[in-house]
């Protein structure tokens, strides 16, 4: 991977994590660590998600799920 693909791969990275925490607190979820207890996800696992560590798809349509949204709405919104 080159210096261009690791920069671009890190930046959607943060998006998705910047994306999440969005979601969650939208949702009224204001601590994270509830929100992954109540949707049976571990919540170290979780918190890396939204501090910016690279995910599986698997584990994003998991959180997805858990957030109530379609891949299509958690996509329409912080990735232009």
């Amino acid at each position: 991977m080159n210096e261009q693909e690791d920069h671009s791969k890190k930046e959607y990275i943060a998006k998705l994590a910047n994306r999440i925490k969005q979601l969650r607190t939208e949702k009224g979820h204001m601590n994270y660590e509830t929100f992954a207890i109540e949707h049976g996800i571990s919540r170290s696992q979780y918190w890396r998600y939204e501090k910016g560590e690279d995910l599986r798809f698997s584990s994003l349509v998991r959180v997805v799920n858990a957030l109530g949204v379609s891949l299509e709405e958690f996509f329409s919104e912080g990735f232009d």
